[in-house]
């Protein structure tokens, strides 16, 4: 069975691009949405050995525990470790203190992941080597199983090739021929931008998942909307929404 990994950014770096539509505090009542969102659906399944949150924030490691998650407590130095050092920590302590052979690393963005999706990328990892999924908005990656674990590094971090093309060039130098990509909107779309929230409002409404707490909250706070530019589906603008 894998180990699932959540590494999830200290509060005050987590999700800068919306802080022209949210404040820090707004910014932190999302993050809560997500987890407990993310908690819900992690509740219902039993495919996984055990579920890691790597996490520096205290309330966030009291509450992944009432999902029956275990809290690990990032140590945050300054300047901050880059994000594929994060990762590689949460997937050495797996392998370390937990006896992980597989791991699956996902991220509280991908709002609109289900059930279904960690039990089918969880079997697919047992039967191949590396198992991705496609973030929907851009050529990174959303959700990664790895066959074993340090069977190739990631590369989040890397400042001139995207997240999914460098991985699949390294994993062809490697000679790794067990590739699974997991074709998934519902698990590749994430939220990093305000055009990304606004699409994840309507999404939600269209997926029936308006029962969630990030609904809750995007239709609180949220006060935007989109509108066509002219005749292009490709393109919108994105307006104040005043209720």
């Amino acid at each position: 069975m894998s180990s699932l990994l959540i590494p999830i950014s200290p509060l005050a770096k987590a999700k800068s691009r919306l802080r022209e539509v949210f404040t820090g505090g707004q910014i932190e009542n999302l993050i809560i949405s997500m987890v407990k969102d993310l908690g819900n659906i992690l509740s219902t399944i039993d495919c996984f050995k055990n579920i890691l949150v790597y996490c520096h924030n205290n309330k966030i490691l009291e509450l992944v525990q009432k999902f029956g998650l275990i809290g690990i407590k990032e140590k945050v130095i300054s300047p901050r470790k880059s994000f594929d050092k994060v990762i590689n920590e949460i997937n050495s302590i797996a392998i370390n203190d937990y006896h992980a052979k597989q791991t699956i690393i996902t991220f509280l963005d991908t709002i609109l992941i289900s059930a279904k999706n960690f039990k089918e990328i969880n079997s697919l990892l047992q039967k191949n080597q590396i198992v991705i999924c496609p973030a929907f908005h851009s050529a990174g990656i959303s959700v990664l199983g790895r066959n074993p674990p340090n069977i190739i590094p990631t590369f989040f971090s890397d400042t001139k090739t995207p997240s999914l093309i460098a991985l699949i060039n390294e994993a062809k130098k490697r000679g790794i021929s067990e590739i699974k990509i997991y074709d998934s909107f519902r698990a590749g779309f994430d939220i990093d931008t305000k055009k990304d929230l606004v699409l994840a409002f309507e999404y939600m409404k269209i997926l029936n998942l308006t029962n969630t707490n990030i609904y809750r909250f995007l239709i609180n706070n949220l006060n935007l909307k989109l509108k066509k530019s002219n005749d292009n589906n490709r393109e919108f603008r994105i307006k104040e929404n005043y209720k």
